[in-house]
């Protein structure tokens, strides 16, 4: 049931805009604790996912915000058709996976899963907030390290990143067949 505190917990989710706000910044904020703040939270959530909303509040990366919801995309497309928003190539794709499932990690430890030069593709994905620089190496050179961005979270409707899909195991073949005793001098 919506009440009084429940609307300022709105109004401060809303002006936290696309970076969200956490459920500790929302207990901190409200002076409440924080299995209250979840509890209202709760009910902004079913508030807004009735059918009559045009957003949602949703909960990506642990940050609570407000989004449109589907029903509106095209809409909305037609409102800001001047600026489409590019889409990613099959190599950022694949670079931004083995960011997001090995983070953190060098530029170089990139290159060496994808098996080529991968310089340009952290560029644009740095330029696109998608991937952040989260530290460095103690190794030589100290190289950057990298990781995911709320942004990512955002972009691919992640809670965290356990939401992820596993990963085929690799099985590694060391059977004999690979080496004969035929084979050998």
């Amino acid at each position: 049931m919506m009440d009084e505190r429940c609307s300022v917990i709105e109004g401060l989710i809303f002006l936290s805009g696309d970076e969200g706000c956490t459920l500790e910044q929302l207990a901190a904020s409200c002076n409440m604790m924080e299995k209250d703040v979840l509890e209202l939270i709760k009910d902004i959530m079913d508030e807004y996912c009735k059918e009559y909303h045009g957003f949602e509040c949703v909960n990506y990366g642990g940050r609570y915000k407000f989004i449109s919801k589907e029903k509106i995309h095209e809409a909305a497309e037609a409102l800001f058709s001047s600026s489409k928003m590019a889409t990613l190539s099959q190599a950022a794709l694949e670079t931004l996976a083995i960011i997001a499932y090995k983070q953190p990690l060098t530029r170089i430890e990139i290159e060496e899963i994808r098996g080529v030069n991968c310089d340009m593709m952290i560029r644009k994905l740095l330029a696109r907030n998608l991937i952040r620089e989260c530290g460095r190496t103690d190794g030589p050179g100290r190289p950057f390290l990298y990781e995911v961005t709320e942004e990512f979270m955002d972009a691919f409707k992640l809670e965290s990143l356990k939401e992820l899909p596993d990963l085929p195991a690799v099985e590694q073949n060391m059977d004999s067949e690979l080496f004969k005793e035929d084979d050998i001098y």
